[in-house]
């Protein structure tokens, strides 16, 4: 099941909390990693439901690049209570350049394998996935 293109494997694991984000609503995010090693996707990090959108941008590091999943909940204008399950590719210019093109050659194999995600951002500094990005794109 390997990625021809970058030959990533995706752990189940990723898909099995990915559907229970989406489902169940059993955690507010995910942090995907990639072990360049094992050449598999796996799961860095759950946050639980009352974990803030600061938590979840605070989970994400410096010079790494990782996949993300955020279920932001919002009031529509006519204050009807949404949510947004948004795919983040966090890529900051700190990170090494290898990293940044397994992450890139990887991304849409695996964002395919976590089927409900409806936006994505892709981001190398904090401020192009700010609250106020989320927001904008959520609506």
């Amino acid at each position: 099941m390997a990625n021809a293109a970058s030959g990533m494997a995706v752990h189940d694991e990723c898909k099995l909390k990915f559907l229970e984000l989406k489902a169940k609503r059993t955690y507010r995010f995910i942090v995907f990693k990639i072990e360049e090693k094992q050449k598999q996707v796996i799961v860095e990090k759950l946050g639980e439901p009352t974990e803030s959108y600061e938590d979840f941008a605070k989970s994400l590091p410096a010079d790494e690049c990782r996949y993300a999943v955020y279920d932001f909940d919002f009031l529509t204008a006519e204050n009807v209570q949404k949510s947004r399950i948004f795919f983040i590719a966090w890529s900051p210019d700190t990170s090494r350049v290898r990293s940044k093109m397994i992450y890139a050659s990887s991304k849409d194999r695996f964002k395919r394998e976590l089927d409900g995600i409806q936006v994505e951002l892709q981001a190398t500094d904090p401020t192009e996935m700010g609250l106020d990005v989320i927001k904008s794109r959520a609506s």
